[in-house]
């Protein structure tokens, strides 16, 4: 299973930006699609999951609200649609794919399968 992570770059704050996580080698109906950021000098995070069985979504605190995650599963991407933009949502973010258990959970070491990263940068 491959996933590949994109849709980052630079925005200013209060603004959108969509991140895409592909997935290629199965399809995302078995597995839960977390996304993950770690900004610089710090440590890897989850911030957003979304499971297959009933499409629940989770989400950390601090995105509530601004992030919203969903699965598309024809097209076997998962979106973060990312909105109100600050400056300390810079991070690299990295989706990760689990299961079997396909649920969420934001221990990463749990994922089996992580896309390469997409950088996201907020700043004027």
């Amino acid at each position: 299973v491959q996933l590949q992570a994109s849709g980052g770059g630079l925005a200013q704050p209060g603004g959108s930006l969509r991140l895409s996580c592909g997935v290629s080698g199965s399809t995302i109906d078995g597995y839960a699609i977390g996304w993950f950021r770690q900004a610089p000098g710090r440590e890897r995070k989850g911030v957003s999951c979304i499971e297959r069985r009933d499409g629940s979504t989770y989400y950390g605190d601090s995105v509530k609200g601004r992030f919203t995650i969903s699965r598309d599963n024809t097209n076997n991407t998962v979106y973060l649609q990312i909105d109100s933009l600050r400056p300390e949502d810079t991070a690299v973010y990295y989706c990760a794919a689990r299961g079997p258990p396909p649920w969420c959970s934001d221990v990463e070491s749990l994922y089996h399968y992580w896309g390469q990263g997409t950088l996201v940068t907020v700043s004027s």
